[in-house]
């Protein structure tokens, strides 16, 4: 299931827990001492060719930014300003002039795309060039891997470190245009820095659509001025499972701890501006018409049998679903009214998985409806739900994304499938002529446990009960089931980040990296040029800039 919620762990053979560990040292042992292009730059580019010398930042250096490119000069003064102590100045400029660094579209470079930069480092000055303004902060972000770890701290460095970059050149482009992570706030809400400091991770390793699942069975996170109820019941439960669900309900605890939290429509606005500055696009998720106790709670009309329910404190699958009248598609639309005013994101995300029928079975006017609107079964009735919202959002400009059950009775026209239960329901899909992105659970859910021998690392905290390792992680090719044909129809990947077991920010960063790194790298870079060794190699470099920003990353 994709939340993973349930069962204990199946025992494990002590001894294989240890020959496993033997493979994984001995692949460690085997990774490159160091980088193959003499640089330690991940996601790697597409072409690094390594130069003689170095040039060095000093405190007269000036940012000279051709016309167009400001933003982006003023963005890179900005980075760099906290660990040098100062501020380079920044310089609007016609001319192309020598020394500095320089920042300047150009349309020369249109075969790299919108995304992809040159970036030419000389003992005299730097040189970023792109045909747009996203290649270009692209390349501030590499430019940044090439400075000492200590660039990334947060006050002035210790005196003696030389802020120099090797002479290189830098030709670079990403392999897929959706490059994404995922963040469930309804299962434990993450306050509004938590999120931008993850955003300002995702634009240091060139990801840029922020999935962000906001609604669900355990609360309801995003203001919704219409329905008010939303927020203030939806969003609040009177607390939490303690560990994993158990078969037997009975012997389940809880914390007792009341739990909840949301966003205002002007933080949401707030957030979505920081992330357009990162070239992010922000995607939100509104889950229907399963995953919605939360809503039914503060509008029990909403539900099958229009009883009270609570905002549920279980992990898990809820058997609550949304009833399927016209007034509650209607009721949803209106939620996607305020929806589509704050995020200007062309996906929007409507869930679709996980839909228990349970109640839409036991329910006499439900299988009115499925009859008299000429449908086979529930299956069929979903889709008919989700046809009415992707019918609305293809009005209004924008596409449907749902997961990869909306495959289920039937797939709406214009949908965006995303396949989490392995890949062959987003292979289908492709196959079909719909747009996919690949969201694997066995590639891709960064709350599962990151070492197989967890009894023996007491600090390994708790999580959704799956294995997933950094290298398979990075094994991933979202296109290998495909046939050259089809592959065009795969927009990306992402990476998940299910919070029943992610109660904060420093649990958060543990379980996402240094996994969510590997996946840049799948999603951006070509796969000639990607090596697990050489990656390991560039890794061990780079957490040390992760380690200078205070990131919690695990040691793999």
């Amino acid at each position: 299931m994709r939340r993973g919620a349930g069962g204990g762990r199946r025992p494990v053979a002590r001894l294989l827990l240890h020959a496993l560990a033997l493979l994984l040292l001995l692949g460690c042992a085997n990774a490159s001492a160091e980088p193959a292009d003499g640089v330690a730059v991940v996601p790697r580019p597409t072409r690094v060719v390594v130069g003689e010398g170095r040039y060095e930042l000093r405190p007269n250096t000036v940012i000279r930014a051709a016309p167009g490119t400001a933003v982006v000069a003023r963005q890179l003064a900005a980075y760099l300003a906290p660990a040098l102590g100062y501020h380079l100045a920044v310089r609007e400029t016609r001319t192309p002039g020598a020394g500095g660094v320089l920042l300047a579209l150009d349309p020369e470079l249109r075969a790299l795309g919108p995304e992809g930069y040159r970036l030419d480092v000389h003992v005299d000055g730097v040189r970023i060039a792109a045909p747009a303004l996203a290649g270009l902060f692209y390349g501030v972000q590499t430019l940044r891997q090439l400075l000492p770890a200590e660039i990334f701290g947060a006050r002035p460095a210790p005196d003696g470190v030389r802020w120099t970059l090797p002479v290189v050149s830098i030709e670079d482009r990403p392999r897929f245009a959706w490059r994404g992570l995922h963040l469930d706030v309804a299962r434990h809400f993450m306050p509004v820095d938590v999120v931008k400091r993850q955003l300002e991770l995702m634009a240091l390793h060139k990801m840029n659509t922020f999935h962000w699942h906001l609604t669900d069975d355990q609360g309801w996170r995003l203001e919704i001025r219409r329905y008010p109820r939303l927020t203030r019941v939806g969003a609040w439960r009177t607390g939490s499972l303690v560990g994993w669900p158990q078969r037997d309900t009975t012997r389940e605890r809880f914390d007792g701890v009341p739990h909840g939290g949301f966003y205002t429509q002007a933080e949401v606005r707030e957030i979505v501006a920081f992330a357009r500055a990162r070239f992010i696009t922000v995607v939100p998720e509104i889950e229907m018409p399963g995953h919605a106790q939360a809503a039914i709670a503060a509008y029990p009309e909403l539900g099958v049998t229009g009883d009270t329910v609570p905002v549920w404190t279980r992990w898990g699958v809820s058997r609550t679903i949304l009833n399927p009248e016209r007034s509650t598609v209607r009721f949803m639309q209106g939620v996607l009214d305020e929806v589509l005013a704050l995020f200007p994101s062309p996906f929007i995300h409507v869930g679709g998985d996980e839909a228990a029928k349970d109640q839409w079975r036991a329910s006499r006017r439900v299988q009115q409806l499925i009859r008299a609107r000429g449908l086979r079964n529930e299956d069929e009735l979903q889709s008919w739900f989700i046809h009415q919202m992707d019918a609305w959002l293809a009005a209004r400009g924008r596409r449907l994304v749902g997961w990869d059950e909306i495959l289920e009775g039937g797939l709406a026209p214009n949908a965006v499938v995303m396949s989490w239960r392995g890949t062959q329901g987003g292979e289908d899909a492709a196959r079909a002529g719909h747009d996919v992105v690949m969201a694997p659970v066995r590639h891709t859910y960064f709350d599962s446990y990151q070492t197989e021998a967890r009894e023996e690392e007491p600090g390994e905290p708790l999580a959704i009960d799956n294995f997933l390792p950094l290298e398979r992680v990075y094994q991933f090719d979202p296109l290998a089931g495909l046939e050259p044909a089809h592959r065009p129809r795969v927009l990306g990947a992402q990476g998940q980040l299910w919070s029943e077991y992610i109660p904060d920010g420093r649990n958060l960063e543990h379980k996402a990296y240094p996994r969510a790194i590997a996946l840049a790298e799948v999603v951006w870079s070509a796969p000639d040029r990607r090596d697990y060794g050489d990656f390991r190699a560039r890794l061990a470099v780079h957490l040390g800039r992760l380690e200078t920003m205070g990131i919690n990353f695990r040691r793999p």
